[in-house]
């Protein structure tokens, strides 16, 4: 049986904006098995970076109203922020979206690694503290070593140059490399890798996630990669959830989920993916609802093409289609995959069986094209 290592249960985040309360994660879902490689995936704006940043406790103007966050058997969000800043550092890290604004621009790469090294877990430290470890010119000879050996094993050619060197002297590839070996500096159990190819062309997100991939099957470490695109995450994932509009509406191992996606958003974000046979996809038509007055029952319902009166009336629970796949949908039965939703299974709302069930769709599966320019 494989053992838990992170799972975050009924999350609820919001916002208090100019406009009212933003109900942006309304009731998420998940888990991640110890060694796993697993996905999040959905269109831009749909909560992703939210719940992540959630988990990693850097949302410090959001409100979790509700829900748990369990990491290794403990609730992160009962935890104080020195505690929660010492797990952080030393055994979840995190790559971030976007290479070039997340490098320090005045300190050189070394400086920023020999940082991370020596103050990680450790409490926040005050500009005093920094300055006076710097004039002090104590020895960071371990810590050049090491940094240097990280660089090198993210297939940097010139680590010694690169760790004299300032950010704005690098490439975006490169940069994306050096954001990979601060993360996995401390060889962590648990890493985040949020969008890790956006800023970078087709050909550098390829070898980029091929990297990320070996190392992180090297070190053992559980995954969690965060994106839009399915290709992507067909690539290097082993299990998928998918979010649309701060809610999981399917979530199933990764080639299960390509060979029979359930949910109807699910089926739009495969049939928008460029192909080989047909070119660029059709897309889906509408735009994600307003957070701030979002739907009352199913969030996708205004751009659902199966969609009936009863889907804004009724929340369609998460419900169990298999073993391991789940869909947010009144087009299937199936067991509630939550006891908390007990009162909405006696809704019974019927709207019919899934119409591509019946053989009037194609069921041939998309010739899928990630990003990074691989398919399969």
């Amino acid at each position: 049986m494989p053992e838990t290592l992170l799972e975050v249960r009924n999350l609820h985040v919001q916002f208090d904006t100019y406009d009212g309360v933003a109900e942006v994660i309304n009731g998420v879902d998940f888990k991640l098995n110890r060694g796993e490689t697993a996905a999040l995936v959905g269109e831009t704006g749909c909560g992703k970076s939210v719940t992540v940043k959630s988990i990693m406790g850097l949302l410090p103007g959001a409100d979790i109203t509700a829900g748990e966050i369990i990491y290794k058997g403990q609730d992160l969000l009962e935890l104080s922020d020195a505690e929660r800043h010492a797990r952080r550092g030393q055994e979840i890290s995190m790559i971030m979206q976007d290479p070039m604004t997340s490098l320090n621009p005045v300190l050189t790469v070394g400086e920023q690694m020999t940082d991370v090294l020596k103050w990680q877990g450790e409490r926040r430290l005050s500009i005093t503290d920094w300055i006076q470890d710097k004039v002090s010119r104590k020895s960071d000879a371990d810590y050049r070593e090491r940094a240097i050996e990280m660089l090198a094993d993210v297939e940097i050619s010139a680590p010694e140059r690169v760790f004299s060197s300032y950010p704005v002297e690098l490439s975006g590839g490169m940069r994306q490399r050096v954001l990979i070996a601060i993360a996995l500096l401390s060889e962590p159990n648990f890493l985040i890798a949020d969008e890790p190819g956006t800023a970078l062309d087709v050909t550098t997100e390829a070898k980029v996630l091929d990297l990320l991939d070996e190392l992180v099957e090297d070190r053992n470490t559980s995954v969690l990669y965060i994106t839009h695109d399915l290709g992507v995450a067909r690539e290097v994932s082993e299990f998928i959830n998918v979010m649309y509009a701060g809610e999981i509406v399917e979530q199933a191992p990764t080639a299960e989920l390509f060979d029979n996606p359930e949910h109807p958003y699910t089926r739009g974000l495969l049939e928008s993916i460029p192909t080989l046979s047909s070119g660029i996809g059709g897309g889906i038509e509408g735009h994600l609802p307003d957070y701030t007055d979002p739907p009352a029952a199913c969030r996708f319902a205004d751009r659902c093409p199966y969609a009936e009166p009863k889907c804004s009336e009724v929340v369609p629970y998460p419900r169990k289609t298999s073993d391991d796949h789940t869909v947010s949908c009144h087009l299937f039965d199936g067991e509630n995959a939550y006891d908390r939703h007990q009162a909405l299974v006696r809704e019974n709302v019927n709207i019919g069986s899934p119409p591509w069930q019946g053989g009037s769709e194609d069921e041939t599966e998309p010739d899928v094209v990630a990003d990074g320019g691989n398919s399969k």
